[in-house]
């Protein structure tokens, strides 16, 4: 896929899933309680960001040449290495990377109250920032 297609389209995705926690972030702000439904799509709508955040990572070492890793986690330490992230950076995307992980995996522990008070917080725009941001090249 051509790169500047890639960026649109990661771009669309973006902004739709960020629009999700948006509205759900005014909810919450407004002190409504929020249905299973709505807390479903906000793990959905995290889920979505992370993972096109590490399509996107694995795009950029692509397109710089580098060795692209199976692992999320290594993914985000190769592009410290690339220079795209800093170590403050690295620390939250290990962190995005275990809340994805839980949503898929363990769904089971995953503790809903702390995730609606990273949507209150917008805690998520720094996914998003990733995501709008052009694809790093050398």
């Amino acid at each position: 896929m051509r790169l500047d297609l890639y960026q649109a389209e990661t771009a669309l995705i973006a902004h739709n899933q960020t629009a999700i926690l948006d509205d759900a972030r005014t909810m919450i702000i407004a002190g409504k309680e929020l249905s299973s439904l709505e807390k479903n799509g906000i793990l959905h709508a995290f889920q979505i960001l992370a993972e096109n955040a590490i399509g996107k990572a694995k795009q950029t070492l692509k397109v710089n040449g580098k060795q692209v890793p199976v692992s999320a986690y290594d993914s985000f330490t190769a592009l410290a290495d690339l220079g795209v992230v800093n170590n403050s950076e690295l620390i939250t995307w290990n962190a995005i990377i275990g809340l994805r992980n839980r949503i898929v995996h363990d769904y089971m522990n995953i503790d809903v109250s702390q995730v609606i008070e990273l949507v209150r917080k917008e805690q998520y725009r720094f996914i998003t920032d990733f995501l709008l941001a052009p694809v790093f090249v050398e």
